[in-house]
């Protein structure tokens, strides 16, 4: 309500032409859509932010890992308390494919067989991370290519209630005509900003995203071969 009484506030009212002006030659249909409009560029730039800040979050983890398995000798002899603090999807990754492997027994006359449960919980995690990155990616695309259609849903509007209105008139003229298509315009150009600032964050955020699953890929492939090598290199030692 009260941002109701600042909109037709009778100040901002009498100014030159300005957004508030068009938004009160707007019909009720368009300043819907402009209130629901507004609502989406908060929610797109909620999930901007905190997308952007989830991911650092989760490139910080995974690089912080990857230093101390690189300056470890081994990642089948450390202590087991370490990958019970790890975090993060590498620090998931890692865990999974450990338990697989301890899982399976020291017995095991197959070492084949028991890495190969080691990549099927490395794929299955890599899966789990996956989902993960991507998350309220779709979100952010729903209002990237929804928010023009409902400018445009406003703005058609508009224009067709301007006209009808006109039409039930005897006499018909610009001063009559602009002040409705004015106000039916406003609509898009408030899905514009919404869409535009939503657009180059959703290929920013896709783009790193598709790198980070590529990083996670590529440290499971070596996470692994790490393993195989160890374990066999332990399996020669005994014989």
């Amino acid at each position: 309500m009260l941002l109701y009484k600042i909109i037709f506030s009778p100040v901002l009212l009498s100014a030159s032409p300005n957004v508030f002006t068009y938004f009160s030659q707007s019909n009720t249909a368009g300043k819907f859509i402009v209130f629901a409009l507004l609502l989406l560029s908060l929610l797109a730039w909620t999930v901007m932010v905190g997308k952007y800040l989830d991911l650092q979050r989760l490139r910080d983890l995974n690089l912080n890992l990857q230093n101390k398995l690189n300056q470890s000798n081994s990642v089948l002899n450390l202590d087991p308390q370490f990958y019970s603090h790890v975090s993060g999807p590498y620090g998931v990754l890692s865990k999974n494919a450990i338990d697989a492997y301890y899982r399976t027994g020291h017995g095991w006359k197959n070492e084949t067989a028991r890495i190969g449960h080691v990549e099927n919980a490395l794929q299955r995690s890599v899966a789990e991370a996956t989902i993960l990155y991507e998350s309220k990616m779709v979100l952010l695309g729903s209002i990237v290519s929804g928010a023009p259609f409902l400018g445009l849903l406003g703005t058609v509007w508009g224009v067709m209630d301007a006209f009808g209105s006109i039409a039930l008139k005897s006499s018909a003229n610009i001063q009559t005509l602009a002040p409705g298509v004015s106000g039916a315009l406003l609509t898009t150009v408030a899905a514009l900003l919404v869409a535009i600032p939503s657009v180059f964050g959703y290929n920013y955020l896709l783009t790193q995203s598709k790198i980070m699953i590529t990083d996670l890929e590529n440290f499971a492939s070596s996470f692994a071969d790490r393993i195989e090598l160890e374990a066999y290199t332990v399996k020669e030692d005994e014989e």
